[in-house]
């Protein structure tokens, strides 16, 4: 504990800082703050249509906020989720040999910026779209070049984020991009073959969100759209600086010009929402012109005449994001929405019916309550904020430049193995920065920046220092190849060397060990010598053990085949069938070597494999009983179970439980090419070969001795959904439709 203090204290002391001030905010105004956007997100909640200015992304995560609690609990999810994020970033910078001192200062710019801490406060988007960047960043860049299915999620989870806030459409440049240059592969032939698949990957995750929300947009609105707002945004862009007596324009499109003269023109917002929100706005039209359609063709008239004045704007509203007081500019939207008051801000906002709804009201129709603020608290607040509580513009800017110079490979960066890693954050950023810009300049505007900039110019100055590392890549177990491969026939040889012909017995059980040797002893005294009126072998694989697990299980009376090397627990129990099979054995029962399970109920779990009733038997500790260590593990063979249910349309309660019987012909039939999480690609290969599957009531206890070798229950959840769904689609998509295909040809 006192060297875990000595590393992270000064993140601690910033994560003290950063706790505090959000308990501050929420105690200041409740049940939480409401902008004119909020009222669009929370009447939206029951009719989901998805038409207006806002995608539904922070809909849907209110309405299964709200399910629970009130605003206040979704202002109290925000805050925890910014927290989160501000750890999330300080630990993705120390995989990449970030200093803790800096990396820490990654964590505090979210955790103690004023504006960070306003907008987290308000029913906004915002940082339930900084978390789909950063769940981005994680997945992509905490483990080394990104594989496919790394890239796959990516893809999901940067298109849950442009449903959520549509600038982040501008972040599939930057995504596609870093999927190109992650880990050199460009410079290779046999690095393009990974670029072709995991850029795949990446682009369909993506278009499987979007398509699926345009096909919903579809059937609500008419349309294949993401969004009602093009025609607001594109028209308040160009409306500013239209210079309409040098344009094209019919007498209808003339309608869309600003009554102010050139110069006189006020800011983007006001045309964008103002003008074109107002009703009977531009005038009359002709029969059946539709005013959004209008719109689009003057802005693209604009931006064909006047593609350097649209070009100019733009660029100094991205400008704007890094100068050194957060001031509003003329006709910029006003800096203190973003401000904390010491008044509670009275915002109205429309209803679906065409009415207007206040703070009040909607308070008490989501709380209960009105809405309320402590003054001394929100004028503490207000004068951190303004008093320099937030990151100033230049710093922002210097963390983009470092960014580039580290992505750019500048000096020792070239050789740091981080360029790609600094290249992702940084364009992102920069390039919603300047997306956003295209529409308009606001604070509010500038905050996703905020997680992405800093972690990118903290990589890139530790790879232009020299400094950095690239993390680790995750351990990979390739798949098996077809039985026998080398390792499985060494194996074999060796085990024909030691016993020749000896045959197992008709039931032989097959234990896959790999450093075993404090558990298996006692697990093999409980192994009985008979069962069903057949006699019992055991045959123990030793999955490339570096302890005394082999003298020990041939000590114990069980025959010991010894793999040479450590591939897992799949590839060991696959050799196991094999090699049981072809000396004799007509019944196949697996258990495990740390004595969780009881071999006393083997007569129950052979029974019916005996009399003819089922080909496939396998036990269930819901079925049964269990003595669960893990709460995340408990919850997963539930999960795990309901899935398997649903792709077999067999009713599973337990697919991961290791004691099973099986005849020893079906065992050696199934494809298994998994060469660890090999339960589930078992269980669903036995089911869609037409096998009879029966669960039966068993009891699994806790391990004997040790700790569990499948690591960590998330990891260990993950890979175990990729085995199921794959196996799923292998054998019951797949493997169908060619035998189908087979049976057409020869018909």
């Amino acid at each position: 504990m006192t060297a875990f203090l000595r590393r992270h204290w000064l993140l601690l002391v910033f994560l003290a800082a950063g706790v505090t001030l959000r308990v501050l905010a929420w105690l200041a105004y409740q049940p939480a703050l409401l902008y004119i956007d909020s009222y669009r997100y929370l009447f939206n909640i029951e009719d989901l249509r998805p038409d207006g200015l806002d995608p539904l992304g922070y809909t849907f995560v209110l309405k299964f906020l709200l399910e629970f609690g009130g605003l206040a609990f979704v202002e109290a999810v925000q805050h925890a989720v910014g927290v989160a994020l501000a750890v999330a970033l300080y630990a993705l910078a120390l995989r990449h040999g970030v200093r803790h001192w800096l990396a820490a200062l990654v964590a505090a710019v979210v955790l103690l910026d004023g504006y960070q801490l306003q907008i987290e406060t308000n029913i906004m988007s915002e940082i339930w779209f900084q978390a789909l960047l950063v769940g981005m960043l994680w997945v992509l860049l905490a483990r080394g070049e990104p594989n496919w299915w790394r890239a796959g999620v990516a893809g999901l989870l940067l298109g849950a984020a442009v449903i959520t806030r549509t600038i982040g459409i501008t972040a599939v440049l930057p995504l596609v991009l870093y999927l190109i240059v992650a880990g050199g592969a460009w410079r290779t032939r046999a690095g393009w073959k990974r670029i072709a698949t995991r850029g795949t990957a990446g682009v369909l995750g993506l278009v499987i969100v979007l398509v699926s929300y345009a096909g919903y947009y579809r059937v609500a609105a008419g349309e294949w759209k993401l969004t009602g707002a093009s025609s607001h945004v594109l028209y308040g862009r160009t409306a500013v600086v239209a210079d309409c007596s040098q344009l094209p324009l019919d007498e209808t499109l003339r309608l869309f010009c600003p009554e102010e003269p050139l110069g006189e023109r006020l800011g983007v917002d006001h045309y964008t929402h103002g003008v074109f929100g107002k009703a009977g706005w531009p005038g009359p039209l002709p029969p059946g012109a539709d005013k959004g359609a209008l719109a689009n063709e003057f802005a693209r008239t604009v931006l064909l005449h006047q593609p350097l004045d649209v070009a100019g704007a733009v660029l100094r509203d991205f400008v704007k994001n890094f100068g050194p007081v957060k001031t509003t500019a003329p006709n910029d939207v006003p800096a203190d929405r973003w401000h904390f008051q010491t008044d509670y801000p009275l915002f109205s906002g429309s209803l679906p019916d065409g009415g207007r709804m206040l703070a009040d009201d909607t308070a008490e129709f989501f709380d209960g309550e009105s809405t309320s603020v402590n003054e001394d608290l929100a004028a503490f607040l207000r004068t951190y904020q303004l008093g320099g509580g937030y990151l100033p513009g230049p710093l922002l800017a210097l963390a983009g430049l470092l960014g580039l110079a580290g992505a750019a490979g500048i000096g020792h960066a070239r050789r740091s193995g981080l360029r790609s890693a600094t290249l992702l954050p940084t364009a992102t950023g920069l390039i919603l920065l300047f997306g956003a810009a295209s529409f308009e300049f606001s604070w509010r505007y500038q905050l996703p920046a905020l997680v992405l900039l800093p972690i990118g110019g903290a990589i890139g100055l530790t790879a232009l220092l020299g400094r950095g590392k690239s993390p680790a890549p995750a351990p990979r177990r390739e798949k098996l190849a077809d039985f026998p491969d080398d390792t499985d026939a060494a194996a074999m040889t060796d085990f024909r060397s030691r016993y020749g012909d000896l045959p197992l017995a008709p039931l032989t059980v097959v234990i896959a060990a790999y450093n075993e040797a404090k558990g298996i002893g006692q697990v093999l005294r409980d192994m009985p010598g008979d069962c069903g009126g057949l006699p019992v072998s055991v045959l123990v694989v030793v999955d490339g053990a570096t302890d005394d697990t082999a003298a020990i299980a041939e000590q114990g009376g069980a025959y010991v085949c010894v793999a040479p090397r450590n591939r897992g627990q799949g590839a060991a129990l696959r050799l196991g069938y094999h090699l049981a099979a072809e000396s004799g054995a007509r019944y196949i029962v697996t258990t495990d070597a740390d004595g969780q399970y009881d071999n006393g109920e083997l007569p129950l779990l052979v029974k019916p494999l005996l009399d003819s009733s089922a080909d496939f038997v396998t036990g269930s500790r819901r079925l049964g009983s269990e003595q669960a260590d893990s709460r995340i593990r408990w919850l997963g063979v539930r999960v795990f179970a309901a899935l398997a249910t649903v792709l077999t349309r067999q009713r599973i309660t337990d697919t991961s439980f290791g004691f099973r019987a099986m005849g020893a012909d079906l065992a050696t039939s199934v494809t298994l090419r998994e060469p660890q999480y090999q339960s589930s690609e078992l269980l669903l290969g036995v089911l869609a070969r037409g096998a009879r599957v029966l669960e039966v009531p068993l009891s699994m206890r806790l391990r004997n001795n040790g700790a569990s070798k499948k690591g960590r229950s998330l990891r260990y959840g993950a890979n175990y959904a990729r085995v199921m769904t794959g196996t799923w689609l292998r054998e019951y998509v797949l493997r169908r439709r060619t035998r189908a295909g087979r049976a057409a040809r020869t018909s």
